[in-house]
């Protein structure tokens, strides 16, 4: 019997592959969808797939998009898996942001900035009103018109460097020894943690999620009112040093989005009244996940300031336990698997109570 029922499982488990097959193509007489048109056509989901799978690579995560049918934690979890089977074979050096070639850059601090603000491509401005002229699938169909968006020359201050240069604003200081950094892709979560794993762990994390607890931050459950010192968005060279040679070489070029806001900080026994920075970094097209990733850091950084942890937002154990999507999309989807055992205890468990119940209720009645 036993071997029966598992054979009965694996003949199901087949055939469900099969649906899979037949729901992800669809109507056949539709065209199939081709992974370069989702890279360049559903961009912002491959960037979000790119940051939470820990892969920066257009094809794949667009892959997975195409063989999870849309679904992103799905997809997420293909591109991770894979990421497993992969060598490694260099450990990069660190992002110089300031050279990037800037296709976006805005700051909500001054009106007026070096090299001025670059509103680039963004939905903030747009009429959320559907574009039925998107029906229209011919070639070139929605291109109104050409306009050119020459990125921004490289190594442009940041928006806040003036009064960064007076002390206002919490600096960026050098670790006087650098110290190996946190590898959460190949070890395991520790707590405390750093403030590497902690942003390690926001750049994989659930954008809604992380999103929601910043939302939580700003109201309700937390006093934030942060400013966006700078939000920047364009291409940065990614550089190895390899150890033949002993000097730094580009690899290619990657588009990110960084984020650094600026939070009121009104000063300690030990240290003077200024702004303190969180910070976000994420593949891709990424800004809310980016501004998200940058307020909740800074709410986890409470406890550097002498500030209490009172609110969930700045609970380090609740925030990077519960951020993975793969982590939670498991767990909740695991209740479909058999319980069978499980669920049979807890109702003799329910009954033997209501047994014990009755009997306690009619001795009190007798007396």
């Amino acid at each position: 019997m036993a071997y029966v029922a598992v054979k009965g499982g694996e003949q199901a488990i087949e055939a469900s592959h099969r649906l899979i097959a037949e729901d992800r193509r669809g109507d056949p007489s539709v065209p199939e969808l081709a992974v370069r048109q989702i890279s360049e056509q559903l961009g912002l989901a491959v960037d979000r797939v790119m940051c939470e799978g820990s892969v920066y690579d257009r094809e794949l995560a667009a892959l997975a998009l195409k063989q999870a049918q849309g679904d992103s934690v799905e997809a997420i979890f293909l591109l991770r898996a894979y990421r497993t089977t992969m060598p490694r074979f260099a450990v990069s050096s660190p992002l110089d942001t300031a050279q990037m070639a800037i296709e976006r850059r805005i700051s909500a601090t001054f009106k007026d900035i070096p090299a001025g603000q670059v509103l680039g491509s963004t939905y903030e401005y747009t009429h959320r009103l559907l574009d039925f002229d998107l029906l229209d699938t011919a070639d070139g169909a929605g291109l109104k018109a050409e306009i050119a968006n020459q990125p921004l020359g490289r190594n442009v201050r940041r928006a806040f460097d003036s009064i960064s240069d007076e002390g206002l604003i919490e600096a960026e200081l050098p670790e006087p020894e650098p110290s190996p950094v946190f590898d959460l892709t190949r070890e395991p979560q520790a707590l405390p943690a750093g403030r590497d794993q902690r942003l390690q762990n926001l750049a994989r994390g659930d954008e809604g999620f992380v999103v929601g607890l910043a939302y939580s931050a700003l109201r309700g459950y937390g006093a934030a009112h942060p400013y966006v010192g700078e939000t920047r968005v364009g291409e940065v060279a990614v550089e190895i040093v390899p150890e033949e040679l002993g000097f730094a070489v580009s690899i290619g070029d990657i588009i990110v989005t960084e984020c650094q806001m600026l939070d009121l900080f009104g000063g300690s026994e030990d240290e003077p009244a200024r702004f303190t920075r969180g910070y976000g970094l994420s593949f891709g097209k990424s800004e809310r996940k980016a501004m998200g990733m940058a307020i909740v850091d800074r709410a986890l950084r409470c406890r550097e300031y002498g500030e209490e942890a009172s609110y969930p937002v700045q609970d380090e154990e609740f925030v990077l336990t519960h951020t993975d999507n793969l982590e939670a999309a498991g767990f909740v989807s695991h209740l479909t698997l058999p319980h069978y055992v499980d669920f049979q205890g807890d109702l003799q468990f329910i009954r033997q109570l209501r047994e014990e119940q009755s009997g306690s209720c009619k001795k009190e009645a007798a007396e």
